[in-house]
């Protein structure tokens, strides 16, 4: 009788979202799988996933008298009644009848029951007791371990899926990039950044591409180990590898940002928007943010945001309306009427009426005082900080 997989048995770090694998039932039920097998006169050969794990399989087999239990168990398991395939897997575990096998076996059912009905308590419980009795094979053995690992880092206990984690690589000797990447990710997410940068670095450099998430954990453990030049290294090195990779060339970008290298974040984004791979509003906002910050890129500026504006990816907020106003306002020469409209659009989003004052000077300034009387009562509606200010433009001649 073949095993079907489970609900997914995916399990991933809260935070990160890494979905480092899949435990599988089938895989531990080499003997009922052959000896259905073999009543249709076939023969089959389990993958060995595990071909370097140091531990010695136990030869697994079943008592003949739980057999029949066992089968009842499989069907109501394959047939996804996680009720029944508890219940016959608790009554194989209490039975005198049974071996380790059979309970190793009928724990590790009861385990993916369990998950499937979201109950991570007994989930675990049942996996710690596969584990504990050391009779499944090597692929069920390590399966059972490495769904372990993963809940217990789900649930935030570090120390006790780090050592679960730890046992796991160690029996296996798996260099697998997704096992690595777990480990570099919960040591990140238990603040041992030092620890989290070597199985990271080996991840991904075992990988043609690796996950996005991996290399974000490593910058960030570069980050908090104060090892930013590695970080902006890695950045470099990832993004000429992958100069088509979109994430690879914002991550450094954001790098570079971050070390206060606006020049090179600019250029980076904004190559990207020239070959049209800007395509997300926080991308937009991040480019037109880093001209805003330079000094004599007010045109850049003004550019990208009309653009993003024009494509629908911008929004049109008052962040925006903003820092496009001061843009024409301060750029060489002035675009003093462009910057006006900006400034009228933002002032009706601005609850503090802060926005409709300056347009107010501006206006004043402009030789438009009637506008200017107009926009300062609003920012007095609105309740400004400085109504004197308003005031005094509304007393003006």
């Amino acid at each position: 009788m073949l095993l079907r997989s489970p609900k997914h048995a995916l399990l991933s770090l809260a935070i990160i979202g890494l979905l480092a694998g899949t435990v599988s039932v089938e895989a531990s039920a080499q003997q009922t799988r052959e000896r259905a097998d073999k009543k249709k006169g076939g023969e089959s050969k389990q993958e060995v996933l595990y071909p370097n794990a140091t531990r010695q399989a136990p030869e697994t087999k079943n008592s003949r008298k739980i057999a029949p239990k066992a089968e009842k168990m499989i069907k109501a398991y394959n047939d996804q009644d996680w009720a029944k395939a508890r219940a016959d897997a608790d009554e194989i575990i209490a039975s005198p009848d049974a071996n380790d096998y059979d309970k190793a076996l009928a724990s590790q059912i009861a385990s993916q029951a369990a998950y499937s009905t979201d109950d991570e308590a007994g989930t675990v419980a049942y996996l710690k007791q596969a584990i504990a009795l050391n009779a499944l094979d090597n692929n069920g053995h390590y399966q059972a371990m490495f769904m372990l690992a993963q809940l217990q880092l789900q649930a935030e206990q570090y120390p006790e899926g780090l050592a679960t984690l730890d046992k796991y690589l160690s029996e296996t000797k798996s260099t697998k990039p997704e096992d690595l990447a777990l480990k570099g990710q919960a040591l990140y997410q238990a603040e041992r950044y030092a620890e989290a940068i070597p199985p990271l670095k080996e991840a991904i450099a075992a990988t043609p591409e690796p996950k996005a998430q991996w290399v974000q954990v490593l910058m960030a453990s570069y980050e908090a180990n104060n090892q930013g030049a590695e970080a902006q290294a890695l950045a470099e090195q990832l993004a000429a590898k992958s100069p088509n990779d979109k994430n690879a060339q914002i991550n450094l970008a954001v790098m570079y940002s971050q070390n206060d290298q606006k020049d090179k974040a600019a250029a980076v984004l904004d190559k990207l928007r020239a070959s049209g791979q800007l395509t997300e509003e926080k991308e937009y906002r991040q480019l037109y943010a880093t001209y805003s910050n330079m000094e004599g890129q007010e045109k850049n500026t003004i550019a990208v945001i009309n653009e993003g504006l024009q494509k629908n990816i911008l929004k049109p907020n008052l962040e925006v309306y903003q820092i496009l106003a001061q843009a024409y306002y301060y750029s060489e020469p002035p675009q003093i009427p462009q910057a006006i409209e900006a400034w009228q659009k933002a002032a009706p989003m601005d609850t503090t009426g802060e926005t409709y004052l300056n347009l107010a000077r501006v206006l004043m300034q402009e030789g438009r005082p009637a506008e200017a009387k107009k926009a300062a009562q609003s920012a007095l509606d609105k309740g400004v900080k400085k109504p004197q200010d308003a005031k005094t433009i509304l007393g003006s001649k």
